[in-house]
């Protein structure tokens, strides 16, 4: 027992070989589940990695969880994350596990609600544009808060183009943008018709 702290080298040398054995665990099924094991992409994964550090800690240290518990519970982890990514592709199992992305600003306009939604406030916002390098307001053409909890600032492209309205196809409101060119119908509205399917009126009726 080491004087003064209450604690013998036996447990040590068992918390340390706990630490070792776990940590090699972990590497091992993350290499084995891929890249996205860590990425982060979407809350569940953040969900995830805050649940592997939890069980890795967990095991390290706790006497009650024998080392065999904590690989399986980290190996359960890992295929419970591997699944809901594969059925993520499916549509309705996004929109269940999946919170949207929410728009900020729209150029330099502010969207009080989204903001108020998001629970931030003007400084939190402004603090972000600062972290981008953003210098005034006029450079920016949106600004979306992901569903990791990270701001995107996208930023006015210098030949006047919009943004691709694809990339903000899954952002949500409730208010739409309209510098940037997304689509302002909404789910309960028809979808926009492309003029070519129409029939001809006009001119060719004549004929």
């Amino acid at each position: 027992m080491i004087n003064g702290l209450h604690v013998s080298w036996q447990t040590l040398a068992l918390v340390a070989l706990s630490t070792v054995s776990i940590y090699i665990s972990l590497i091992a099924f993350s290499r084995i589940a891929g890249l996205r094991s860590f990425s982060q992409m979407t809350n569940f994964d953040y969900a995830a990695t805050v649940a592997f550090g939890s069980i890795t800690a967990t095991t390290a240290v706790s006497s009650e969880v024998s080392l065999l518990q904590g690989m399986f519970a980290l190996a359960a982890l890992f295929t419970t994350q591997s699944l809901l990514a594969y059925l993520r592709k499916l549509r309705r199992v996004e929109q269940v596990t999946d919170n949207r992305p929410l728009l900020l600003m729209d150029g330099s306009r502010e969207l009080r609600e989204n903001l108020d939604q998001a629970q931030m406030t003007r400084n939190d916002l402004y603090a972000k544009l600062r972290l981008a390098g953003i210098t005034r307001l006029e450079q920016l053409e949106a600004v979306v808060l992901e569903t990791t909890g990270e701001v995107s600032v996208l930023t006015v492209d210098p030949e006047g183009r919009p943004v691709d309205s694809r990339l903000l196809s899954s952002v949500d409101g409730p208010q739409r943008p309209v510098r940037s060119g997304l689509p302002t119908h909404t789910a309960d509205s028809p979808e926009p018709t492309d003029p070519s399917s129409e029939p001809a009126t006009g001119s060719n009726e004549n004929r």
